[in-house]
Parts: structure tokens; sequence; C-alpha cells
């Protein structure tokens, strides 16, 4: 199974990049996408149809701002487009969906940034409080999660090159980080990425100015952020970096298990 997840920050930009040329060549089972910055009626062009997938979208009610979707050779059981509790302006803002197969559910979540002000980064924080109890129940049920996007933090030090300049900036803020260490630390929750790479420069997020991009000097905030049962599975672990579709550059991950196998586990069980 190999899940690709990547923010094309506006996906017609990306797509005059050759995105979907390459995205093509991957034949990836699931592509997870934030902050497509388009309405549903813009989709409408063959360009972001693939043969061979099934497309959902969850659009923000904003043009040109933010929303997410999913690419899959599998046609789901079924899609949810809300996180099931009222989020207010969040609601409007699509920033999550997620697909179910037996017992996996893979999704796309595009958390807010606040680097643009305090209103923001409050709105963040209330985002994250949100999350959380729903985070926590996805660890209490028997599903399997992969939670793909950009999740507008780095974690940790090696998770950004200019750590120590950063720690009063959004994205590497101590509360941030805390929610990421409860996440993994006390939820169980596994970064999938550092399964398989421990080490540094390793960065999925690069700003636009100072060739920060040539320079390497950059943020890991993509993740794929999965249950603890699927910490074995993972195979291999990549960023992919031949080719700029954005500022931000996809991650790629594959599992050992197929997306069958967890049908397999449902009939399992039933039978026993």
């Amino acid at each position: 199974m190999k899940i690709i997840s990547v923010n094309l920050n506006g996906i017609r930009a990306a797509a005059k990049k050759e995105f979907f040329t390459w995205m093509k060549k991957q034949q990836a089972d699931i592509i997870c996408i934030q902050e497509t910055k388009a309405q549903p009626f813009q989709l409408a062009d063959p360009l972001y149809h693939i043969e061979g997938y099934h497309i959902f979208f969850n659009s923000a009610e904003k043009k040109g701002y933010s929303g997410v979707a999913i690419y899959s050779k599998s046609r789901p059981d079924s899609i949810d487009l809300s996180l099931g509790t009222q989020w207010g302006i969040l609601d409007k803002e699509g920033r999550f969906i997620q697909v179910n197969f037996g017992q996996l559910s893979i999704a796309s979540l595009y958390l807010p940034s606040g680097s643009s002000g305090e209103t923001r980064q409050t709105l963040k924080y209330q985002f994250l409080d949100k999350l959380t109890p729903l985070l926590h129940a996805m660890r209490q049920n028997s599903r399997s999660y992969i939670l793909c996007g950009d999740w507008n933090i780095a974690h940790k030090e090696i998770d950004l090159k200019n750590w120590k300049a950063n720690q009063k900036h959004s994205g590497f803020l101590p509360a941030e980080r805390a929610f990421m260490d409860q996440l993994f630390n006390n939820m169980g929750f596994v970064d999938a990425f550092r399964v398989v790479e421990k080490d540094p420069d390793h960065y999925t997020w690069w700003s636009n100015r100072g060739k920060a991009w040539e320079k390497n000097v950059g943020w890991r905030i993509d993740y794929q952020i999965i249950t603890p049962d699927l910490k074995d599975t993972v195979n291999t672990a990549s960023i992919y970096k031949a080719q700029r579709f954005s500022d931000h550059a996809p991650l790629i991950i594959e599992y050992q298990k197929n997306i069958a196998d967890f049908y397999l586990s449902v009939n399992t069980s039933d039978n026993a």
C-alpha cells in the first residue's frame, strides 16, 4: 500500500507544474492532498479526474482557500467530510476528509497556520483543543488510522533547520510541540516517517524567501501519523524533491499491508 500526502498550495497551480503527470507514474494507492484552493466547479476539468482513481474533494466556502482531497484506487465503504463535532468557522474551511475501508480509515487533514497573526494562532489552538478528544477516541476503538496531512507543526529540533531562531514562531511554539508530545507519547500514535528515517535534514516545507529550497533550510510539518498497529508495516519513507510542485514536497510511505487486508481482519472477527 503506497500512500502519498502533499500540500499543493493550489491544485491548479500544481497541475501547471506537471504534478498530475508525476502522480500518474507513482501508481500510489492513495493520494491525500491539502490546500486545493479550488471550488467544486473548478475541479470538473478532466485534468483532475485521473483514470483508475475515485476522487473526493472537500472545498472551503471561501474561494481560493484551503480545501482537501483524496484520490483512491479502491472505492471506500464510506467518506467522512466532518470530524463529527461543531467547529464553527473551521467547518467552512474544508480541512478534513476521510475514506474508510473495512477496519482502516485514511484522512487528509490540513491544520490551520498561525503565522499570519494572533487571531489565527488562537484559532489554531482551538482546533488542537477540539481535535484532542477525537484523537483519543480513535485510539480507543479498534480501527487502524493513517492521518495524512500538513499539521503546520514541527515536532522536535531535528524537524527544522533553524530551530533556535524559531522557538517563538508559529509552528514551533512550546504549546504546539506539547500537543505533538501528547499525540505520540501519551496517545501512542506513531510518526510513520520516523519509523524508518532517523536522520536530520529531512524537510517537507521551505519558505519562498532566502533561497531556502536550494539551501535546504526547511521544516518537516507534513506527516503520516498512524495507529501503533501499523508501525511494523512501514516499509519505506521518502520525501520527493526532484521536482517542485509547491512550497511543500510529497511525503511517500509504503506499507506492507494492502487495503484488502483490512477487510480480511473484519471477516475473521465476524467468523470468530
